[in-house]
């Protein structure tokens, strides 16, 4: 008896010892105020609960009311320091590779590969940051990818105009992936085998879900669909390589090329994840980037108006009213630009930016141990009504005069610092030239749905149906 007792008594001892440990973690310093939450599951279940608010998301607002704009929590069984404070979030992003480095939960490191873009580090990640320029990047843009978006959006824009109904998210998602997937390996939905988009639904609906890999669950079938892909991109690579010396003009070729040279760091895992982020990035947040915007502007027929008159300006200027869109002509859509910012941010499609600490960091009187998460929150900078005259207004006009093109201390919607968004003219090109065709040849109503959730990332559960109709 005295024997299970003094067992049971030390069980107890140790459990309690666990749990303080765990609610009181070990610093050189002073902590960030918070709470640990639950043993193991943290505060991940809060943090994962959907919300139908355009404000900061109440996760983190409840948490800046309690304990200020820098605090601690615990997500995924990680311990992370959230910042909502525009200096301490400058700091995060100034310091990439010395201080901190880019990092993400296991779980989104499983989903996008041990070796994605976002989890290498040095000159790993510029060799590939400048393959990816290679195809993203201005030049390109400017001669060969404009011209493409441009037809690419009148086909399906004329397409959808005679339908009764089109859901936008999936629609716009579709196209963009259509474009993406031909510049990269040459995919051709029409005539493949294989459903290369459906593979992405179901990686893309369980990407930002609770990490429970069971048969069943959202994150079980995201798995499952990054599984299907990535063996689809493994058949195409292998079959590029076998036959190295025929060309397709997309960027398998520059892979394949990089593959082949003798000192090559290119590796064909590093390879496959890159084409895997690639595809995904480039078409699931600017899809939902084009549905929101036209959603903000169904809403407010006043910066509609605004936008239209900039797009029919250009056209009438022109010899010839239906030739292409120049390069010229699109870097003089200033409104345009203010139009796709304002979306941006108050859209806050990233829920958050991961970093972790190299070492123990000493800033705004508090220490975050090595090896600490730290999560910078975009909807807390982008809302903040100190920064921003009324947050929650959707108001491009109050970009007018200010830098449109970079990122800041109060905007952060493509990233920051060395990681700033290798692809961010792309997307905004893609989504300035679907604009131009569709507010110049069409109008619109909406149907149903256009109601956003958060997940905490951005999705449309609802979709958004609207009825597109030429204009006379």
């Amino acid at each position: 008896m005295s024997v299970g007792f003094c067992i049971g008594a030390f069980l107890v001892i140790c459990v309690t010892h666990w749990i303080y440990r765990w609610r009181n973690p070990r610093s050189s310093g002073r902590l960030p105020p918070g709470s640990m939450g639950l043993p193991l599951l943290g505060e991940t279940l809060h943090f994962f609960a959907p919300n139908d608010s355009s404000d900061v998301p109440p996760f983190v607002r409840e948490r800046m009311k309690r304990y200020g704009p820098v605090f601690k929590t615990s997500l995924v069984g990680r311990p992370v320091v959230v910042s909502t404070d525009p200096e301490f979030n400058h700091y995060v992003f100034q310091q990439e590779g010395r201080l901190f480095q880019s990092w993400y939960p296991d779980t989104f490191t499983e989903i996008f590969g041990r070796q994605n873009v976002g989890s290498l580090h040095g000159f790993m990640y510029k060799y590939l940051k400048n393959m990816v320029l290679n195809l993203f990047g201005p030049e390109s843009l400017k001669e060969k990818l404009l011209p493409e978006i441009e037809k690419t959006a009148q086909r399906n824009l004329s397409e959808w105009s005679r339908q009764s109904t089109v859901e936008l998210k999936e629609a716009t998602a579709t196209m963009i992936f259509d474009l993406t997937a031909k510049k990269l390996i040459s995919y051709d939905p029409a005539t493949s085998s294989e459903n290369l988009r459906a593979n992405f639904v179901a990686f893309i609906q369980g990407l930002i879900s609770f990490p429970l890999d069971i048969p069943g669950t959202a994150y079980h079938k995201c798995l499952q669909g990054r599984k299907n892909a990535m063996n689809m991109l493994k058949a195409k690579l292998a079959e590029r390589l076998a036959t190295p010396d025929k060309q397709y003009g997309d960027f398998f070729d520059y892979v394949v090329q990089e593959l082949k040279k003798e000192r090559t760091v290119l590796t064909e895992a590093i390879a496959l994840d890159l084409m895997f982020v690639l595809l995904f990035a480039s078409f699931e947040t600017t899809s939902l980037a084009l549905t929101a915007t036209v959603k903000f502007l169904t809403e407010n027929p006043s910066v509609l108006e605004l936008l239209t008159e900039e797009h029919e300006t250009i056209r009438r200027k022109r010899e010839n009213p239906d030739s292409g869109l120049t390069w010229k002509e699109y870097k003089s859509l200033t409104f345009t630009a203010q139009v796709i910012n304002e979306t941006v941010r108050l859209a806050n499609i990233v829920p958050g930016i991961f970093r972790k600490t190299l070492q123990d960091i000493q800033i705004k009187g508090f220490t975050i141990p090595a090896g600490w998460a730290v999560m910078v929150c975009p909807p807390a900078v982008h809302l903040n009504p100190d920064t921003y005259k009324d947050p929650l207004v959707f108001n491009p006009s109050r970009w007018e005069g200010t830098e449109t093109n970079g990122a800041s201390k109060h905007f952060m919607a493509f990233g920051g610092g060395m990681r700033f968004c290798v692809g961010t003219d792309f997307t905004k090109l893609q989504m300035a030239v679907f604009l131009h065709c569709l507010v110049t040849k069409y109008r619109w109503r909406p149907i149903k749905g256009g109601d956003m959730v958060r997940t905490p990332g951005l999705t449309f559960p609802h979709g958004f149906h609207i009825q597109l109709l030429e204009k006379q």
